[in-house]
């Protein structure tokens, strides 16, 4: 089960979720996604931990049209074009927003940028069923995200076991003391922590910093959110984290390969 609602903008974007994926349930049953899986649908899965824990910085770009936040983003929005210039400039790994109503996402801009890529796709939604691992999968996502907040301890666990009886290493992510302990005892590996608190959307990057000491070692750490700059970046390797998710940032820019390579402390041109 879920953890109980309490009216934040989180709670709104899980209800509208919960809402969407009953109906595409009964449109295509959990059985047939786990037939396409069991029959060598997809192309194999991709390792995400390993691209994480390469050599030199990690970036985790992620690509989407909008945010509750800001609104459009992206208005000349073309997956297969962001996530081809993202890869050549350096990305280890590229998440998808896949939540249509707040997010304008879609599955389908996950299937294309996979398509021209040859690093690991995370689906990055708001997942509390099995039924999205397996529907993850059956679409060629190499990861996908867990939100601690959204999922009791249970949940978290076997969402956790599935993703890896499927090949896909999750990762989880927290914004809090509490939510970090709860994951590392659910046994994740893969633990981003989110500078924006997703009841508020308030970005804070102090939160990377403050956690990151609870983080063992032999977990890879990635710090999401709020990333704007190469220092930015410095800071938080230098204080143990492996990777970083930067989505906005790229996003706005009109150059979004040249903005990546200038988070890298590359030359943009």
């Amino acid at each position: 089960m879920a953890i109980e609602a309490t009216g934040t903008i989180l709670d709104k974007i899980v209800a509208a979720r919960r809402v969407a994926v009953e109906h595409r349930k009964r449109v295509l049953p959990q059985v047939a996604l786990r037939m396409a899986v069991e029959r060598g649908k997809p192309l194999p899965v991709r390792d995400f931990a390993a691209a994480l824990g390469r050599a030199g910085v990690s970036v985790i770009t992620e690509i989407k049209k909008a945010s509750p936040s800001r609104g459009l983003l992206r208005a000349d929005y073309r997956p297969e074009w962001l996530a081809e210039r993202l890869e050549r400039a350096g990305a280890s790994a590229i998440s998808v927003l896949t939540e249509e109503e707040f997010f304008q996402g879609s599955l389908d801009h996950l299937t294309k940028a996979r398509s021209v890529t040859s690093i690991p796709i995370l689906r990055k939604d708001f997942l509390f069923d099995p039924w999205q691992v397996w529907e993850a999968r059956a679409s060629g996502a190499d990861s996908f995200l867990l939100i601690a907040a959204i999922l009791d301890d249970a949940l978290l666990a076997e969402l956790l076991s599935l993703g890896r009886t499927l090949g896909m290493e999750p990762l989880v992510e927290v914004h809090t003391r509490a939510e970090l302990d709860r994951a590392l005892a659910a046994g994740a590996t893969i633990i981003g922590v989110n500078n924006r608190d997703l009841n508020t959307f308030d970005v804070r990057l102090g939160t990377s910093i403050e956690l990151i000491e609870a983080i063992p070692d032999d977990r890879i750490a990635v710090s999401e959110s709020g990333l704007r700059s190469a220092a930015d970046i410095g800071r938080l390797a230098q204080v143990g984290f492996d990777a970083f998710l930067v989505g906005e940032q790229l996003m706005t820019a009109e150059d979004p390969g040249a903005a990546l390579r200038a988070l890298l402390g590359e030359e943009a041109s």
